[in-house]
């Protein structure tokens, strides 16, 4: 895991499009062109968070993958877009703080939600990493994650670009239940972010109590500073059909200490917070003693892994059941042994090229913990790259010390 290059808690800026739009920008438009269209409103904007005391700023690259710039037909300025966003950042922030490449979601899923291979995502993701990287960033956001496979494919997509060496800093957006608008509960793309050894994970563009309650629930689990990027409230539409946040500087605030407890150690805010919100954290958190916080006593027989959508614990002797061969009927095979025979976790053999094919397609029904088996280094890596969860490793396959350690650090494989 990158250390983040300043010391921890951090400040991070609040909105940029909710703010764009009070200064003129229509409502539809693609806030980076409008943005490059209007540098003196974003550099005026950007210089305002600095003097409210952000350490970091975001550079507003989050629709700036060829993806989302398609839409507009703008998928060939992608490079272009992100080289000027990121220098007009750096402008703003005066050598007074670190900038921040955002990537956001692309408007692509995989199969079988969408079209779009796995690989072509992390292909889209890595594409904008080496442009932001180009550009000059200090670190990288992958934020308003929605699916498990966007994390993932985000992840991978800055290492593929050499971004590997900043900080990655992943937030998700949820609902009062803590699941993604796919479904995915947070706390399992926490401990999938957690293996991969991204630098923090947490929440963005949620109501303030909504954070508090899933970040303290993600405390419980994780090892990882926690990020706090809340909208100013629950939006309601205004006359004019914008949305309106109630959330005012003084209600907004009154959470950080909460937020703090909860093991939040980066600060920000997401839509309808502007700079005095900024401002405000910045007062609470140089109120606040984070060291008096007392860690969460975790139990090292109690072991996290996740299946795409679900968290699941495990321990060290757990029983895996009968191996689960990949073939025509894996699905019906998956099916059976999670509901008709349960015994904690699922053993699933990876033999022959064909079989990694075959995996990636059902892997999706997948909801317990996944023992992934394969006597093959590439076999065994390339269903861990296909796998939209975290998967453990039971020590009977004859795999040598120095393939698990990298698979564990590129993939979170864990090994028992």
């Amino acid at each position: 895991m990158e250390a983040i290059p300043l010391s921890l808690p951090l400040l991070m800026d609040g909105a940029t499009g909710t703010e764009l739009q009070k200064r003129g920008m229509p409502a539809g438009a693609c806030r980076e062109r409008w943005a490059l269209e209007h540098p003196e409103v974003l550099l005026e904007l950007q210089r305002a968070y600095v003097a409210a005391g952000a350490e970091v700023l975001v550079a507003p690259t989050m629709g700036c993958n060829r993806g989302t710039l398609e839409s507009f037909g703008l998928a060939g300025q992608m490079e272009d877009y992100n080289r000027r966003l990121v220098t007009l950042t750096r402008q703003a922030a005066g050598g007074k703080a670190l900038v921040a490449g955002d990537l956001g979601p692309a408007g692509k899923a995989i199969p079988p939600y969408g079209e779009t291979p796995f690989e072509e995502l992390v292909d889209l993701y890595a594409q904008q990493a080496a442009a932001l990287l180009s550009a000059g960033v200090d670190l990288f956001l992958v934020e308003s994650v929605t699916a498990m496979a966007e994390a993932r494919a985000a992840v991978l997509g800055i290492r593929q670009a050499g971004g590997g060496e900043k900080p990655i800093l992943v937030t998700c957006y949820c609902d009062d239940e803590g699941r993604t608008p796919t479904g995915t509960d947070v706390l399992a793309c926490a401990i999938v972010m957690q293996g991969m050894g991204v630098t923090a994970f947490g929440l963005n563009c949620v109501d303030p109590a909504v954070a508090e309650e899933q970040l303290t629930r993600l405390h419980l689990y994780t090892d990882m500073p926690l990020i706090a990027q809340p909208c100013a409230g629950e939006p309601a539409e205004g006359p004019d059909g914008r949305l309106l946040y109630p959330d005012d500087v003084e209600n907004f605030v009154k959470r950080v200490p909460s937020w703090a407890a909860a093991g939040v150690r980066i600060f920000g805010g997401c839509c309808g917070t502007h700079p005095g919100h900024i401002a405000a954290i910045r007062r609470a958190m140089d109120a606040i003693d984070v060291s008096a916080f007392p860690p969460v006593v975790k139990d090292p027989d109690v072991i996290p892994c996740a299946s795409e959508k679900e968290a699941r614990f495990i321990t060290p002797d757990v029983d895996v059941g009968e191996t689960i061969e990949c073939g025509p009927d894996l699905m019906e095979d998956i099916l059976e042994a999670e509901e008709v025979r349960p015994v904690g976790a699922l053993r699933i053999a990876i033999l022959e090229e064909d079989d990694v094919a075959i995996f990636a397609e059902e892997q999706y029904a997948i909801k317990d913990a996944l023992c992934l088996w394969s006597d093959v280094p590439e076999l065994m890596e390339a269903a861990l790259r296909a796998y939209q969860g975290r998967a453990f490793y039971d020590g009977t396959a004859d795999l040598e010390p120095a393939v698990l350690e990298r698979l564990s650090r590129e993939y979170g494989l864990i090994v028992l």
